[in-house]
Order: C-alpha cells, then structure tokens, then sequence
C-alpha cells in the first residue's frame, strides 16, 4: 500500500491493541480497552465491508435458549454448565440493554414461544413432562417459572396443540445496536479499517506482527473477535456454521408479535414490524452449511417458504423480500472459548449462536485477560 508518512503515523504506528473483527464482541471488546486504558491506541480490522459474520444477519433474537435446547443441552453438559450458559446469556443481555439503552435496540419484550410440528410428537411430550424441572433448575437466575403452557392463538396449522412461552424473551433490532456500537467506538477514538483480511500473525520480541491481504502492522497486543471464522487463523476448536435467513414483504395483518422457536431452536422466526423474518434449517444439511462461505441453498430456501406457507402463515399470502446469510461460531461445547492462545495473542470465539446475548460480554471478558496479563 502506498501509505504517506501522515497515514503510517496516524494509523499504523504505536498500536497497543489490534482486534480482528467488528462486530459485536470486536467492538466491546474495543470498548472495554478504551474505558479502562483511554489512552491506548485500539484498531479494529475487518475483512468486510460491513461486520461479516453474524451481528448484523442474525434474527434479533434476545434470547437464551428454548426449552428444547436447554434440554439438548443437558445431554452434552451437566445441570451447572447448563446454569452457568444461561446466567452468562441473561447477564450478557442486561450488559447491552445497559450500555446502549433499550430505544437504540428498539428493545422489544413480547416474548418467546417455542411450537412443535406433528412430527415432533415425542420432543413435544418431552419437554412438557420436563418443564417443572427445566423451570426449578433456572429458578436461581430468574426467581420465577419461566416456561408455561401457551395456546396456539395465532392460526399456526399443522403444529402439536400447545405452545411453551417464555415471557422473558425479547427481540431487537440488530442493525441499529450494531450503527450505535460502531459511532460509540470513533467517539473514543477506535479506529476501524473495513475490507481488511487478516492471513497470518507472529510473535515478536514486544508484541505481534499481523499480516493482512493488504498491508502489514505491528501491535503489542492481538485479539481474535471473528467467531465463525477463527478457524481461518488456526482457531481449530471452533467450526463455522451458516444461517440462512429470508424476510417476506410487509404483510396487511401479520398474526403475530414476538419470537417464535421451532425444532429445537434450528428454526426461528419473528415479526419486525409487519413483515415476517424466518430463518434456519441448516439441519438439513450440516455438511454443505459447515461453511464460513456466504450464500444460501435452494435446499434451505425451500423449506424456510414451505413452513412459512403450510404452517405460520397457512391464511395469509405473502411475497419473499430478500434472502441472506450469516455465519456463526460453533463447537461441541456452548461455553465461549476466552483465553490467551499464544503470547500477547487472545481470542473471543464460539459464540454458538447466542452472539446478542454474549457477545457483549464475552468483548468485556477477553478485553479485561488481554489488559490483565
């Protein structure tokens, strides 16, 4: 790159903290440094030209999982690791609802409702026999039940006869959080470069040495927000995962307010406003949808119209307005992965899909280890 002397001093010299990826956990993370080091010097590269991941495609969902992944969680983790997950979602939550302020969410508590189709007789049958126990093992958190019985008042067809609401849930709108992130870190003087590839990073005598696909800087300290796309830089413990998503045109009478969860959280849907947004399905696929390629499937595309036509909207015509995709960070455990990989170089990754509810505090966290050791 062709830099003037005025560009390498002010940009790329003296760096303390060099982040990859804005997106939610970048960005607090960035934020965290600044508060509680104000004058370090903090870039934030991004290979994007928006956040590339999944802040800006996901659903909006200020959630911390439904009764059916709770209860799929507890096959692969014991009752306190189950606690501790959802604990670190609702804390996670509360942070960003803190921060930014539930108007620039445009924060919504409509709540959450998990339905099942006709096929899902046995998961169906489950978690309603396991709904106390689901309840007094998250009482502690929340001091109260918060899974009961809801009735199908919003004419879905071809479903089991009871919903299981959740009136703690809420959903929000994700690009606004995300613009109000990005003018609060150029406020404090977190300098964010878009269309940045970072390939390769070495240790050297007093810090790190990044090289991307279009220059190469020296910070003392590195850490890695990118989530579904660590493995590109050796993360090997994470796997991505993409999420299709589709939203239809604004509808005359949407039937429903709220955030709706199906087939163990693997489909999720809600309103925004008038229109309808549903994604998920990557169930059908896992293979082709282990990817941190952007893109969508006729596969996925399909089913997400043909459940929106048979089942949410069976009465209503609608029309698809776009289709997207996001990428998520996903392992065999849920719990984040928050530590230093090698010296002065740090990660905040896995996300697995509850990006909203931690990602602001999984930035908090690896931003107090990096200033710490």
């Amino acid at each position: 790159m062709n830099f003037s002397f005025w560009e390498t001093d002010s940009w790329f010299s003296n760096i303390n903290y060099c982040i990859i990826g804005s997106g939610i956990t970048g960005l607090n993370c960035a934020l965290r440094l600044k508060e509680l080091n104000p004058e370090s010097k903090v870039i934030i590269l991004e290979k994007g030209m928006l956040s590339e991941g999944a802040s800006t495609k996901n659903a909006g969902f200020a959630c911390f999982g439904s009764i059916s992944e709770i209860l799929d969680d507890l096959k692969t983790h014991s009752e306190a690791e189950v606690i501790d997950l959802v604990e670190k979602r609702t804390k996670g939550l509360q942070l960003l609802r803190k921060n930014l302020g539930n108007e620039v969410l445009d924060y919504q508590k409509n709540g959450g409702y998990e339905l099942f189709t006709e096929a899902d007789k046995d998961l169906y049958t489950e978690c309603l026999d396991r709904l106390p126990q689901i309840n007094t093992l998250l009482k502690p958190i929340f001091s109260e039940d918060v899974f009961e019985l809801g009735e199908n008042k919003f004419g879905f067809k071809k479903i089991q006869p009871k919903l299981i609401y959740n009136k703690f849930e809420a959903q929000i709108d994700t690009g606004k959080m995300m613009t109000s992130l990005v003018k609060m870190a150029i406020s404090k003087g977190i300098q964010i470069l878009n269309n940045v590839e970072v390939k390769s990073f070495d240790n050297t005598v007093n810090g790190v040495s990044i090289k991307s696909d279009k220059f190469s800087l020296h910070s003392k300290k590195l850490i890695i927000a990118t989530n579904g796309f660590a493995s590109r830089l050796g993360i090997d413990n994470v796997k991505p995962a993409r999420a299709q998503v589709l939203i239809t045109r604004p509808l005359k009478n949407i039937p429903f307010k709220g955030t709706f969860h199906l087939d163990k959280g693997y489909y999720y849907f809600r309103n925004i406003g008038n229109r309808v947004l549903f994604g998920g399905g990557r169930n059908l696929d896992f293979q082709t949808e282990e990817t941190d390629e952007i893109g969508t499937t006729k596969l996925i595309q399909h089913q997400l119209e043909e459940l929106l036509r048979s089942s949410i909207l069976p009465n209503t015509d609608f029309e698809i307005q776009q289709s997207w995709s996001g990428i998520m960070g996903v392992g065999e455990q849920k719990k984040p992965i928050i530590k230093e990989i090698q010296k002065n170089v740090y990660c905040g990754v896995r996300l697995g899909g509850m990006g909203i509810a931690i990602g602001s505090l999984v930035g908090r966290e690896v931003a107090d280890l990096a200033i710490r050791s």
